[in-house]
């Protein structure tokens, strides 16, 4: 398929500096430009790869000036990023799309399925499921008594998810995912560990994305829940009964214990871990690795592992930093102080 620069430049909202006439047939890396390609800059590292790309055309952000002269093509729009997202999406969409149901897979005659679904191999619905309009469940997917699947959503090969468990419209859950294992949840009597029952589900709202080998555990009385927009990356543990805000994004290996409340809008990077019982207000930041074992409130930005306030966790590492000095003078001190006894 080939796109003249214009046409491009017109779907994205965006300003030609250049030849609007040239084509575009893939798109490409920035550093690995390509004749005929179309890239973006959005990160400032890269700035210098634009004066020495190939690419046909470069997306940049409106307020780009070069410095020096560039051969490529120029569509200046608001947000670099989010314009090239749009054409990959644009792309993505012109695919052709999978549809109709495999007969090799199970699907009990309980089961409601919508119009234009696709239903790949070895697919096991169970009985009085829901699956709306326009869902894709690629092979191997598993899906327990009374779950509903909402318009639109994508489970890729080999999610599982348990009974009575609800997901929204227009998600993608990747593969190997789990929704609505059981949590974990035990009392203690005499050393030894009673089970107790997890009777709840999850509940997943809309345009939620969840990465691959995920797990969100059922609650044990009452929902689990992911809110609208919410995106988890890959190897992520939501366990039972936490509630996921509006707009939050968490990086990979990121654990939040039981009971967990997060806010909207809120940001965890890798391998964040939350205590249990715990609450984040909204639009709350945490650093890698972090570890939360108090309730934050909201417009916080927290690092560090017992995690504090930003800037605090600043200081402090400046402080260790320097403690091997500080070590070496106290011990010079101590030899001074005995020596000064004798």
């Amino acid at each position: 398929m080939e796109i003249p620069v214009a046409k491009i430049a017109e779907t994205i909202n965006g300003e030609v500096v250049g030849d609007g006439n040239a084509v575009i047939n893939t798109v490409c890396k920035i550093e690995e430009g390509v004749s005929g390609g179309l890239s973006f800059l959005a990160n400032p590292k890269y700035t210098y790869y634009i004066y020495e790309t190939k690419a046909t055309a470069v997306i940049v952000n409106q307020d780009f000036t070069p410095e020096k002269p560039i051969q490529t093509t120029l569509i200046k729009v608001e947000n670099s990023y989010l314009a090239f997202a749009k054409l990959l999406d644009f792309y993505n969409k012109m695919k052709p799309q999978k549809k109709g149901v495999s007969n090799k897979a199970a699907i009990s005659p309980t089961a409601k399925i919508g119009q234009d679904v696709y239903i790949g191999d070895f697919v096991s619905i169970g009985e009085n499921v829901v699956i709306e309009d326009g869902v894709k469940l690629y092979p191997h997917v598993w899906l327990g008594d009374r779950v509903t699947v909402g318009q639109g959503t994508v489970l890729n090969s080999g999610v599982k998810v348990y009974d009575e468990c609800r997901i929204g419209k227009s998600c993608i859950i990747h593969a190997s995912t789990v929704i609505g294992a059981d949590g974990f949840g035990f009392a203690s009597q005499n050393g030894n560990y009673m089970k107790v029952p997890q009777i709840g589900n999850v509940v997943i709202e809309d345009n939620v994305e969840i990465g691959a080998n995920s797990c969100i555990d059922r609650a044990t009385i009452g929902s689990t829940i992911i809110r609208k927009n919410a995106k988890l990356d890959n190897l992520i543990q939501i366990a039972h009964n936490v509630e996921v805000g509006e707009g939050s994004a968490f990086a990979a290996q990121v654990g939040v214990s039981g009971s967990t409340k997060v806010g909207k809008g809120c940001v965890f990077a890798g391998q964040v871990g939350i205590a249990g019982h715990l609450s984040v207000g909204d639009n709350v930041t945490i650093g890698a690795q972090s570890g939360v074992s108090n309730s934050i409130g909201s417009n916080q930005v927290m690092l560090g592992s017992p995690a504090v306030p930003f800037m605090d966790e600043k200081k402090l590492i400046i402080y260790r930093k320097k403690l091997p000095q500080l070590y070496k003078q106290i011990d010079n001190i101590e030899k001074l102080l005995k020596e000064q006894k004798r």
